[in-house]
């Protein structure tokens, strides 16, 4: 399951600007099998996309950006795709999202999940367990606030492009892209009225690595 080697690292190619500035289903879709990399001073984590989910405000009830509101919060949404969105939940934890489509077009993807492939001791050492167990293994990147520790991803990176040489998306060249999405509603938003409904989760069948079967 670890592709931990260094050729992995020079076998991905950075995604181009012009991936987020899409339509966000169809980048939510597109995000899965890419390989979110962020690489810090103790060193590189990586994992497999396996999960997302996609926010398309004004009109997502669901949305940050619901109305049109721009906050202090939410700003990064209005800017042009390629850039990270990262709040803060329940005072402590933080969730990563992929800003897309153009300026003033305040939408964004959701990554709830990763196949943690490499820096998976790193990751356990920021999750604070013990051991690198095959449930422990399981449990390191299966959730957004998870993944976002794993990968020491906070407020710090608000902001920041995903065409950095620190924080960045790619795909593995030469890898099999041959899965089936299954496509689900939205988690936690039960305030939503009937956004609550849309079946924007989006996720690789199969995936032992997704927060939620």
């Amino acid at each position: 399951m670890s592709k931990e080697n260094k050729s992995f690292l020079s076998k991905l190619e950075k995604l181009p600007r012009s991936f987020y500035l899409r339509d966000t289903i169809i980048v939510s879709k597109d995000l899965l099998g890419k390989y979110l990399v962020h690489k810090t001073s103790e060193g590189v984590t990586a994992g497999r996309i396996v999960e997302v989910e996609a926010y398309i405000g004004p009109e997502d009830k669901a949305a940050h950006s619901y109305n049109g509101k721009k906050t202090e919060r939410n700003r990064a949404m209005f800017e042009s795709g390629g850039i990270a969105y990262i709040f803060q939940v329940y005072g402590k934890n933080f969730c990563f999202n992929v800003v897309t489509q153009r300026e003033g077009m305040p939408e964004a993807v959701l990554v709830r999940a990763l196949e943690p492939v490499f820096g998976l001791e790193l990751m356990a050492k920021r999750r604070g367990f013990d051991e690198l167990s095959n449930k422990n293994i399981k449990l390191l990147t299966n959730g957004p606030s998870k993944l976002c520790q794993a990968m020491a991803i906070d407020k710090s990176l608000y902001g920041k492009s995903l065409l950095s040489n620190n924080l960045f998306i790619a795909e593995l060249k030469g890898e099999d892209k041959d899965f089936k999405i299954i496509s689900t509603p939205r988690i936690n938003i039960d305030y939503a009225g009937e956004a609550k409904d849309y079946r924007w989760r989006f996720l690789i069948s199969g995936s032992k690595f997704v927060s939620r079967k």
